[in-house]
């Protein structure tokens, strides 16, 4: 009830703030704000004064002055109150000039027309990126998006995005083609990383349209930080498919009773204990795993079988990738499959991360990790002599950051050994 109250009141500020008595009810002060509104299915005023410029025109409309004012450095009430004056000395009038209309601001604030002393909003020149219809606007966020696929920090991304556009601002260059910008980025990367990390940014560039996808795979034991690090390498890559095996195992489990399929039915440190003893067996744990990881790995085939019907790029992170369940080689014509395992080799550290998502993460009963910490790291060292026999690379996740940067490095660099790289192609 409290919250509900609070919601309410919140809410009841909102609209007093936007000058309205309630969610219906418009404050009589709205008009002198707005003026008067067009009557309902009618458009706008035909009587609007236009303002001219260059030849074309454009209603005259107080809300544009007031932005222009502010980003200028004036408050609001004054912006306010000298587009309320420039309205009254248009009244009666059918077109005004651009210059006209720049004169009668200057009028009205006198010596301060020329902005405050408090330092304006940036407003930025607008530098195109393209030709013709298909052009936009020069964005530097974008532009470091695209540049993380070099394996670049995020800061280092942005200030080298920065830093060309600095350049076309200085050289007053409105207009770039998408060809030029890319060439702009390789020069940018060469100058400032060396040539390595230039023809990374160039050779993702080629899979953004691929003539067959690019499936990264994450396997590795519960906790290892599989799924966090897949996540920002899909964002940092642009690649706008991600799926766990968690998920796969989660349908799997509507679809097979417990009693057809046990193993799939308990955590992968679990599953042992939904099975029946087998005779000889080294190690229940890793059997039961292993059990578990073969069913799923089934449904693993689907993903990447679908991925490549619809030539979608995919990063598919899960405890059920195990180095040589999945017969790769059968996908080297049809997709591009980079196989990583990611894992803490430092104990220590392990089981802190446990204890820390059992306090954070009380819903989700994370306590019993910490008590079956010893059936994951046996699982970990499984995972770690798969990855060592099949010759598949183990990252150490001491930092995610490191982590995700060399998993992009090794991504890229793999295509880049397997297609080769020719920069004129790109340039």
């Amino acid at each position: 009830m409290a919250s509900s109250v609070a919601a309410t009141a919140d809410g009841a500020r909102v609209w007093k703030a936007l000058g309205w008595r309630d969610a219906q009810t418009p404050h009589p002060a709205l008009g002198r704000i707005l003026g008067p509104l067009p009557r309902a299915g009618l458009g706008m005023s035909s009587h609007r004064v236009q303002v001219e410029d260059n030849g074309i025109q454009r209603p005259f409309m107080r809300g544009i002055m007031v932005h222009a004012l502010t980003g200028r450095g004036f408050s609001f009430e004054e912006a306010l109150r000298t587009a309320d004056s420039v309205r009254d000395r248009l009244q009666g009038r059918g077109t005004v000039q651009r210059a006209e209309l720049a004169k009668m601001v200057q009028e009205i604030l006198g010596p301060k027309a020329a902005g405050e002393h408090q330092p304006p909003i940036p407003v930025p020149a607008s530098i195109d990126v393209g030709l013709g219809g298909a052009s936009s606007p020069y964005s530097k966020g974008r532009l470091a998006q695209s540049l993380l696929a070099a394996s670049l920090d995020p800061n280092d991304a942005f200030d080298v995005a920065r830093e060309i556009e600095l350049g076309l601002l200085r050289r007053g260059q409105p207009a770039i083609s998408r060809s030029g910008l890319r060439e702009l980025a390789y020069r940018t990367l060469l100058s400032r990383f060396g040539p390595k990390t230039a023809e990374r940014y160039l050779v993702w560039r080629k899979y953004q349209e691929p003539d067959k996808p690019v499936i990264i795979l994450l396997g590795g034991t519960t906790g290892a930080g599989k799924t966090s690090i897949g996540l920002e390498v899909a964002l940092r890559l642009g690649i706008g498919r991600v799926l766990s095996t968690d998920s796969i195992r989660q349908v799997m489990r509507m679809m097979l009773s417990s009693d057809l399929m046990p193993a799939i039915h308990a955590s992968s440190f679990e599953a042992h204990s939904e099975l029946p003893p087998v005779q000889g067996s080294e190690d229940p744990v890793v059997d039961g795993f292993m059990s578990q990881a073969s069913v799923v790995s089934l449904g693993v085939r689907a993903m990447i079988d679908r991925a490549i019907e619809e030539n979608a790029s995919l990063v598919l992170d899960g405890v059920s990738l195990v180095p040589g369940l999945i017969d790769l080689a059968g996908y080297a014509d049809l997709a591009h499959i980079i196989f990583l395992v990611v894992a803490r080799l430092d104990e220590t550290s392990f089981r802190s991360h446990f204890e820390n998502r059992a306090k954070r993460e009380r819903h989700r009963d994370a306590a019993r990790y910490v008590q079956h910490l010893d059936s994951i790291l046996k699982i970990q060292d499984h995972f770690l002599e798969l990855a060592d026999l099949h010759d598949v690379p183990i990252v150490d996740n001491s930092s995610i950051d490191g982590s995700v940067m060399l998993v992009i490095r090794h991504v890229v660099e793999t295509l880049r050994e397997k297609e080769g790289v020719d920069v004129s192609e790109f340039l």
